[in-house]
């Protein structure tokens, strides 16, 4: 049975509030950024995931490093769970997706503005063309 696991870190990002939404399903795990603006609140938070959630840009999956399940001492868990919610952070595996989905993202933009670059070039070409055949037309 496969397992899925996610979860969402929201902090402060100077100047606005941001979450973190990473998910693991599959031996595979992949991240969103997400920018609130204000300080959200829990159920605006939910609010917007359960909206949105079809819409979310998720980074390429990398392959996941797989964590032993082990069960912890409850105070311990305790202990992580009030650590991160004091001082919660990214990933280095988060960052690491997240500067993959941007590299992406800037190679598609590179491709599409490079063959906007090139229509234009050839619509120009056509049109000095075209300008060029009606001076020379006959009386």
């Amino acid at each position: 049975m496969a397992i899925a696991q996610s979860s969402l870190t929201v902090f402060f990002e100077n100047p606005f509030w941001v979450g973190l939404y990473e998910r693991r399903a599959d031996g595979h795990y992949s991240v969103c950024r997400i920018v609130f603006g204000p300080e959200p609140k829990d159920c605006e938070v939910l609010e917007y995931l359960l909206q949105n959630f079809h819409r979310l840009s998720f980074s390429p999956a990398l392959p996941d490093g797989g964590r032993p399940e082990r069960t912890a001492n409850p105070k311990r868990r305790q202990r992580e769970i009030a650590r991160s919610l004091r001082q919660p952070a990214k990933s280095s595996k988060a960052q690491q997706a997240l500067s993959l989905q941007r590299e992406e993202g800037k190679a598609q933009r590179k491709e599409r503005s490079s063959a906007e670059q090139k229509a234009q070039a050839d619509r120009l070409f056509t049109l000095r063309q075209q300008k060029r055949r009606e001076k020379h037309r006959g009386h």
